[in-house]
């Protein structure tokens, strides 16, 4: 039992009733009686009261605004200081020459930007970084600038270009020029741009931005930027560092942009650089099991799983075959395909599958499938189904083990991860678990539509393509959807009659990372069916970001709220892949050109860089 409650009690003398002290005014008499509490609150209902007649007699707040009539629109972002402008309706959707305008926020009566601050990048302890792998969100920040940032994202709508392939495909080079040149001013060499503080951040040290952005350039002929970015390969770029990197980004990233490169151009540098590091990634595979370790140091030659597990991810381990395939095929050395070779036949004998669907998790140390219960076609597994189609389609369709298992996969995903939402019946993928089925379809799953409708292309059921247009709309539905018109991360689907929507997101699954999933199979979409809808969809998540994740100075922001238009907290930074795959997908799409990039000729690996199909021996 806690100390009994203590009450003050007051005793107020009224005048003419026993009180013979009249020295003192009463009122102060009475006031020094009052508790400290009781002064305090009338105190403070004096001053609300002050404040409400300072109010009434003040002029109009909007004499107190600031506004920019008379200054030409230019293409800024809403600020990030907590300042207050007002401008007039504007002619056409354009933005203020302001350095520092605040996010807007519309009235009715006129546009007022009502500003706010940057937003917290806390995305707990870890995030899914890639298709397939986990990390520490905490990496290393290197030549960070304290300056206050001056620099703004956008929230108004751009103008968009006209209907017409040449303005389509002009709006993706200046996206990728304008994040370009926001890398090249503050991240230059460096893994990635924090495009809001001006800085960047480290992963690898090992230049991830520029590496995966190579063909992208070459692709859309941005030949300045290209040669800047191959100077910087052939005299700044060594893999001879002590520095631990992650197998399967490193490979898909690196070693796939290198050999993309080096396929496009035919310049022996990206050949002779993707043979070191892909040589150097090799100890990864020194286990008792031949199933990789995730992590290897690149300058001393060892390797070792994470910190806290001796596992790893499916995804990781079995999303790394196309590019060491390759590699042994342009340098004529045969280790690199036989090691990753191996791992696929591991997994093809392994028990622990649900009708072709495979666990998340594989040991290192006894090569059979950990955590098991689990089966998702989103994170940590879905580029296993990817990579299985399209190394049968890189190999020059021969190799029927792999057919086998991905057509095995697919009919188990029908079985167990199929549903429909309500009310409006969008077909989505969800996940078990131990028996348990989830609504939960991550973003990352919409790399499926595209990937289905490859397979059909190649000759594979026709049902595959019905299902990729339906999936197709879901994904679609992910971005509509949202106020942004930007997808979340995560979305969980309603099945129950009634339902008044089909889409529900959680506060923690809000934020976009500038993926490329959606955007990938559309282009996928279009090249085999040539409906012009898959074509806007993209032109209207281009336009998207750039309404709300594109910064004055240069540079992309992921954000943390897609559901809040006026202001989707930027968390400033913009990954590698949003310039090698999101970018690139988009430019392919919005191309009516079906000889660039002949999905006939070519295959992408998981970063979206293309590889030659090999001829077959037929």
């Amino acid at each position: 039992m806690g100390p009994p409650y203590r009450q003050d009690y007051v005793s107020v003398n009224v005048a003419g009733e026993g009180s013979g002290d009249r020295r003192r005014p009463s009122c102060w008499r009475r006031w020094k009686q009052l508790s400290r509490l009781q002064r305090s609150l009338l105190l403070l209902l004096l001053l609300l009261l002050l404040l409400i007649i300072l109010a009434h007699c003040s002029p109009p707040v909007h004499e107190y605004l600031t506004v920019f009539a008379e200054e030409p629109p230019v293409d800024e972002m809403a600020p990030l200081e907590h300042v207050v402008h007002a401008v007039p309706e504007p002619v056409e959707p354009a933005r203020p020459a302001l350095t520092g305008q605040p996010p807007q926020k519309k009235d009715n009566a006129s546009e007022v930007m009502v500003g706010d601050r940057l937003g917290s990048d806390k995305r707990g302890d870890e995030a899914i970084r890639r298709r397939g792998t986990v990390i520490d969100t905490d990496q290393d920040v290197g030549g960070a600038r304290e300056e206050e940032n001056q620099d703004s994202v956008g929230t108004q709508k751009d103008k968009p270009p006209r209907n017409s392939d040449a303005a389509w495909l002009e709006a993706v080079q200046e996206a990728f020029k304008h994040a370009w040149k926001g890398y090249k001013d503050f991240a230059w060499g460096h893994d990635e741009l924090r495009p809001l503080s001006k800085s960047y951040t480290e992963w690898f040290s090992l230049g991830l931005t520029l590496i995966d952005s190579l063909d992208t350039m070459w692709i859309m002929g941005l030949k300045e930027e290209f040669e800047e970015a191959k100077a910087w390969v052939a005299s700044e770029l060594t893999f001879n560092k002590n520095v631990d990197v992650n197998l399967f980004e490193s490979t898909i990233r690196i070693l796939g942009g290198l050999l993309s490169t080096y396929n496009l151009t035919g310049d022996q540098l990206f050949l002779d650089k993707a043979k070191d590091i892909g040589t150097r990634l090799m100890p990864a595979f020194n286990t008792p099991s031949k199933i990789p370790y995730s992590d290897v140091n690149i300058g001393t030659g060892t390797a070792h799983p994470p910190r806290w597990t001796s596992d790893s991810t499916v995804a990781e381990v079995a999303s790394i075959q196309l590019e060491f395939r390759e590699l042994s095929r342009l340098t004529e050395d045969p280790r690199y395909q036989a090691a990753v070779a191996e791992v696929v036949t591991q997994i093809h004998k392994l028990d622990g599958k649900l009708d072709g669907l495979v666990p998340m998790f594989i040991n290192t140390n006894s090569g059979r499938f950990s955590h098991q219960g689990t089966y998702t076609l989103g994170a940590r597994a879905d580029s296993y189904y990817e990579y299985l189609l399209k190394q049968w389609i890189q190999g020059g369709k021969e190799e029927n083990q792999l057919l086998e298992d991905y057509l095995q996969a697919v009919e188990g995903m029908k079985r167990h991860l199929l549903q429909k939402s309500s009310p409006s019946g969008l077909t989505f993928v969800g996940e078990l678990s131990h028996g348990e089925f989830s609504p939960k379809m991550d973003h990352l799953v919409c790399f499926l539509p595209g990937t289905l409708a490859l397979g059909a292309h190649n000759g594979l059921p026709a049902d595959h393509m019905d299902l990729a247009q339906r999936l197709m709309e879901t994904c679609h539905q992910m971005y509509v959807q949202m106020e942004t018109g930007l997808s979340p991360e995560i979305v969980h689907f309603n099945m129950y009659q009634g339902s008044a929507q089909d889409v529900n997101v959680k506060f923690a699954d809000r934020h976009n990372l500038l993926r490329p999933e959606t955007v990938e199979s559309l282009f996928y979409m279009y090249r085999f069916t040539k409906d012009h809808k898959y074509r806007e969809w993209g032109y209207e998540i281009l336009q998207n970001f750039n309404n709300y994740t594109k910064v004055s100075s240069g540079g992309y922001t992921s954000i943390n709220n897609v559901r809040d238009p006026d202001y989707p907290s930027p968390r400033d930074k913009m990954e590698s892949f949003f310039l090698g795959e999101t970018l690139k997908y988009l430019y392919l799409l919005l191309s009516d050109d079906p000889h660039l990039l002949s999905l006939d000729q070519y295959v992408f690996n998981t970063e979206a860089h293309p590889l030659p199909i090999w001829p077959s021996s037929a």
